[in-house]
């Protein structure tokens, strides 16, 4: 489980064991869970689609729940790293939604990002706690750095956001319009990037007209 930002029962990367190993694993964890399931995968298996021991295994991992918890927190970390590093946080205000609704969407509809919804999704009734530590891995942290900007921009008069966190869900529910859903339940294939465009810049206006700056 995650606790104050440390996986607990999870080995971490600075530890003396191999990094190259451990990518080894997670990579057979990460093929095993998007195949079978979190329920449905085992160790045993897992060791073997990774090319290690169980014994190696469970030197990185003391178990399943451990190493499913290190897989979403280490996939939520990319992606967010693929949705807010780099971004001019100082730019136009429609600029930097527009950089961070086109890069959103994309990570979303990778196949990591499907992947990983999908295997939580499947076990969140029966793993609650599993679906709670992708939550609090992925959709709530990037909640709150979009939140943490929009509160600045309205510091700096850019913007008006009487709630920050809740225009920060809004904005990311805004870019998902006609592609997420469809994408995940398979309606959809990959959609081009003018589709994405077309989505994200509606978003952009409406969420705009509803927060922009204040008129004096």
């Amino acid at each position: 489980m995650i606790c104050g930002g440390r996986i607990v029962g999870a080995m971490d990367i600075s530890d003396t064991y191999s990094p190259e190993k451990r990518d080894q694993i997670m990579r057979g964890a990460a093929a095993v869970f998007a195949a079978d399931g979190y329920e449905g995968a085992s160790m045993a298996r897992i060791a073997a689609v990774a090319g290690v021991s169980k014994g190696t295994l469970y030197n990185y991992f003391d178990s399943k729940a451990a190493l499913f918890t290190s897989y979403v927190a280490e996939s939520c970390e990319r992606g967010l790293g693929q949705i807010f590093d780099g971004a001019d946080h100082d730019g136009d205000p429609a600029a930097v939604l527009r950089a961070i609704g086109r890069r959103m969407v994309a990570m979303m509809l990778s196949d990591v990002g499907l992947a990983v919804y999908r295997v939580v999704i499947a076990e969140a009734a029966k793993f609650p706690d599993l679906a709670r530590a992708f939550f609090d891995a992925g959709p709530a942290r990037a909640i709150g750095f979009l939140a943490d900007w929009l509160a600045e921009e309205t510091r700096r008069g850019r913007l008006s956001v009487p709630d920050p966190a809740f225009a920060a869900e809004q904005y990311f529910s805004l870019c998902q319009t006609e592609l997420v859903l469809r994408r995940k339940l398979e309606m959809l294939g990959d959609p081009s990037p003018d589709a994405i465009d077309r989505v994200v810049e509606a978003a952009i206006t409406m969420f705009l007209r509803s927060y922009g700056p204040p008129v004096m």
